[in-house]
């Protein structure tokens, strides 16, 4: 299959680069810590840093480092911990969005198997659709306020890469501005780090599951 030529043609050292960005972002959804959501999205950045051929050109590429590299500082000074008792709906949600998760993958990834993509689209765009059900199970999985912001990137990211492979299928130049994914995921999560906050201060406590606490 043609789709699968795409990746197994890839040399190790290639096929590494582009797993490092993933990785990092796999690990920020599954191990729930402070030091991770800080490392982790500087890890991110580094990976893009070294995977060129992900986003083109290389000034929006760089404004996506950039972005990753503010938001470990934006998430840094969150409260990891979370109170003793914590409810079972947490067992719950995560069991429900991983399921979704992987159905939506599966599904998606078909889909772009069955186009026949050109190699290299095929595996950009494929890629895209990972990152983005990463991001989509991030919001499902880690329910703390300010981390949302995390979620939001990996979702401008997926998007992002995808675009950018759509663009380069165009017959005409596109005249959409190629930084507006960049700029309007930075605006969401810049949204979502204050709202975390201001929530923070508000309730004394970043978790979704506290919102019960708030009361008129």
């Amino acid at each position: 299959m043609r789709f699968l030529d795409s990746w197994t043609e890839l040399p190790a050292t290639d096929l590494l680069r582009w797993l490092l960005p993933v990785g990092a972002i796999a690990v920020l959804v599954f191990v729930p810590s402070r030091m991770v959501a800080r490392f982790g999205t500087l890890g991110v950045a580094a990976a893009l840093a070294v995977t060129p051929g992900l986003i083109e050109p290389p000034a929006l590429r760089l404004a996506w480092i950039l972005l990753w590299a503010v938001l470990a500082w934006g998430v840094h000074s969150a409260p990891a911990p979370r109170p003793a008792g914590r409810p079972a709906g947490g067992f719950e949600t995560g069991t429900v969005g991983l399921t979704l998760g992987i159905a939506l993958l599966t599904l998606l990834v078909v889909a772009i198997a069955r186009q026949d993509l050109p190699p290299d689209a095929g595996r950009r765009a494929s890629y895209g659709i990972v990152v983005l059900c990463l991001g989509l199970l991030h919001l499902m999985l880690r329910r703390h306020t300010v981390r949302v912001a995390i979620g939001l990137a990996m979702l401008g990211l997926g998007l992002q890469v995808i675009e950018r492979v759509a663009t380069a299928g165009l017959l005409v130049d596109s005249a959409a501005p190629p930084f507006g994914i960049v700029f309007a995921t930075a605006l969401a999560c810049a949204l979502a780090v204050r709202a975390g906050r201001t929530r923070m201060h508000v309730a004394s406590s970043p978790w979704v599951a506290d919102a019960h606490d708030l009361h008129d």
